[in-house]
């Protein structure tokens, strides 16, 4: 299996089972003969790029979900280069924007350090859960536990919340804006219902 194989196997897979679909029911979505999503998921074969674009409209995804690394969907936006777009009356700024269905939920955070000067971890949130992170006053360091960036006010990060994660502020108490989106699975196709995030109390 090459590497490139691979990562488009656990890609789809994970994909697939977030939104609670069968294999038949995908490749029929797709378009595609059963086995071949199959041998697809084993990182068997090479498949076409007429493929990989049938599996993704039928998830609801860009391709480039199916192609790159998980690690890879972290993305920094830096305030002091981000370029506005005017409109008649107004300018307005794109932070991000993702592909699918699910829950959204938006929060104002404070953030601060505990008595030792620590930040806060949270456990990770359900399979396929992304937090849209933006610093409206102070500094941060926040992110996947083991990659945690840190952010200025301006500054704008979306990363995977089904990993363990972090938020620390670096600038005594600072405030946050974030977007968690969740995959909900579609009734009707076997998958279970998820658990809300921050509003859940796992923060």
């Amino acid at each position: 299996m090459s590497e490139g194989n691979a990562v488009v196997a656990r890609n789809v897979r994970l994909l697939r089972e977030q939104r609670g679909l069968s294999l038949a029911e995908l490749a029929r979505q797709a378009g595609l003969a059963k086995q071949t999503l199959s041998n697809l998921e084993q990182g068997a074969g090479n498949p076409t790029v007429d493929t990989l674009f049938s599996i993704a409209t039928a998830l609801g995804v860009p391709v480039t979900r199916l192609v790159a690394e998980r690690e890879q969907m972290m993305t920094v936006q830096r305030g002091d280069d981000v370029v506005w777009q005017r409109h008649a009356g107004y300018e307005s700024r794109s932070l991000d924007h993702v592909y699918g269905s699910g829950v959204i939920e938006n929060y104002l955070v404070r953030v601060s350090r505990d008595s030792e000067g620590a930040g806060r971890a949270s456990e990770p949130h359900p399979v396929g859960t992304l937090e849209h992170l933006y610093v409206i006053s102070g500094r941060v360091r926040v992110g996947p536990a083991d990659t945690p960036v840190e952010l200025s006010a301006g500054d704008f990060v979306r990363y995977p919340g089904d990993r363990p994660h972090v938020y620390e502020s670096l600038d005594g108490e600072s405030l946050v804006h974030i977007v968690v989106s969740v995959p909900r699975v579609q009734p009707g196709t076997g998958g279970t219902t998820v658990a809300r995030t921050h509003g859940g109390g796992r923060h």
